[in-house]
């Protein structure tokens, strides 16, 4: 059992990041018990004066010697940061949640979304990841059926907001979307990928590449999705496709998703009932009145949303769904903090 009155020593790497900055109002918002809170970032932001729980705290250069004395440290500053700094803080006594891709897929660090896989926890030597936002959501509405019914394939098609690559890219694509209203040229300096060769418009559009493209045709992303889905639920064989897609969206990922289950008989009312039992999951669903989620719902959300729940015509264990969520939030920054919360109550943060 945990001790619900201890207080612990929070540092936040990127706190003036769009991630960093959502986790900490979640952290605020969320009550976390946090002592202290220490905000870290690159040296182009230090000094920088923040707001926590009331009390002004200064942001301090991200450095190994950070982390004396702290007992919890959230990344979320990129993957070379992670790298480089998240060993060293655990080295030092904190436990290291950590939001990039640097550790996802390291077999002694366990890859957690609270509401689907908590027992991965007790096994954390120091580092413990945050799945990918567009995994994240997808795993958490589908975890339940899976346990349900168990699950043979996953076909997932992403509509992905801009939010997730940063808030240059929002800047750009607002840039870009006042000037093709002007009748203007639009600029391209972000997307796809910012150390790419080329560069696209997002205003008015739909991008099928987020991340680098890999040997075999899918992108990073992609990929991300198909491996931490195999890690979170302990399948290995579970079939996973995915194409991944960047729309001029500010905030909140969307999904198509078809998932095939391993029992016959199985029907859509069926899979409502697990889906409206699910923690952390809202389902919004009813064609009559036009009711889906959309990103503009899910946006400043907790939940994952589901909706457009259909049977496939042709595969009689096959399903259709559409899945919402603020990528931001439960994407990021909340699911950092519920694995932090559910570390503590698992007295496992000490």
């Amino acid at each position: 059992m945990s001790d619900q009155s201890k207080k612990f020593r929070v540092a936040v790497v990127g706190a003036t990041g769009a991630v960093g900055q959502e986790m900490l109002r979640t952290l605020e918002r969320r009550q976390f018990p946090a002592e202290s809170l220490l905000p870290l970032s690159s040296s182009r932001s230090a000094g920088t004066k923040l707001i926590f729980n009331g009390q002004e705290v200064e942001v301090q250069e991200a450095a190994p010697e950070s982390f004396e004395n702290i007992d919890l440290a959230l990344f979320s500053a990129g993957g070379s940061i992670s790298k480089k700094l998240a060993p060293e803080a655990a080295k030092r006594g904190a436990i290291v949640v950590d939001n990039t891709s640097a550790f996802r897929m390291d077999e002694d660090v366990p890859l957690v979304v609270p509401e689907v896989n908590p027992d991965h926890l007790d096994d954390h030597q120091g580092i413990i990841a945050n799945p990918n936002c567009s995994t994240i959501q997808m795993v958490a509405a589908l975890e339940p059926v899976r346990k349900a019914f168990g699950l043979n394939r996953i076909i997932v098609s992403t509509y992905q907001a801009v939010s997730g690559a940063g808030a240059d890219a929002i800047d750009e694509m607002y840039d870009q979307s006042r000037a093709v209203l002007e009748g203007k040229k639009a600029e391209a300096n972000i997307l796809p990928v910012s150390g790419d060769k080329k560069h696209y418009q997002i205003a008015f559009n739909a991008v099928p590449q987020i991340d680098l493209f890999q040997e075999n045709g899918f992108t990073f992303e992609e990929m991300k999705m198909i491996n931490e889905t195999k890690k979170i639920t302990g399948d290995p064989d579970l079939s996973v496709a995915a194409t991944c897609v960047r729309l001029p969206v500010e905030t909140g990922h969307s999904e198509s998703v078809f998932f095939e289950v391993n029992h016959d008989g199985v029907t859509k009312e069926d899979v409502f009932r697990v889906l409206k039992e699910a923690p952390g999951v809202t389902v919004m669903d009813d064609p009559s009145e036009q009711l889906y989620p959309m990103a503009v719902d899910a946006a400043g959300k907790d939940d994952v949303f589901v909706g457009r729940l259909r049977k496939d015509l042709t595969d009689d264990r096959g399903f259709h769904c559409w899945i919402v969520a603020d990528n931001l939030l439960k994407g990021a920054a909340l699911n950092s903090v519920q694995i932090a919360e559910t570390l503590v109550q698992k007295g496992l943060l000490k």
